[in-house]
């Protein structure tokens, strides 16, 4: 048990710091993301409201394809 939290740890920290590298070297590519159509923007005078729904299920999804993957190369 002990051996596979390790592993998934040692993995989880390889997948941040490679996601940390694109962002900070290929950051640019990424400027669309937050502006999602469907990500809700309300601006007025003295009051900002963001709520970014389709980043937020855009992010679920790529997470979870991430967790699927290791759970089935680590069985």
């Amino acid at each position: 048990m002990a051996n596979e939290l390790a592993r998934l740890l040692i993995i989880l920290g390889i997948l941040l710091v490679l996601i940390g590298g694109v962002i900070l070297y290929f950051g640019n590519l990424f400027s669309w993301f937050g502006r999602l159509p469907g990500d809700i923007r309300i601006k007025r005078d003295g009051f900002s409201f963001y709520f970014p729904i389709t980043t937020m299920l855009l992010i679920s999804l790529v997470l979870n394809l991430i967790f699927r993957l290791i759970k089935y190369f680590t069985k």
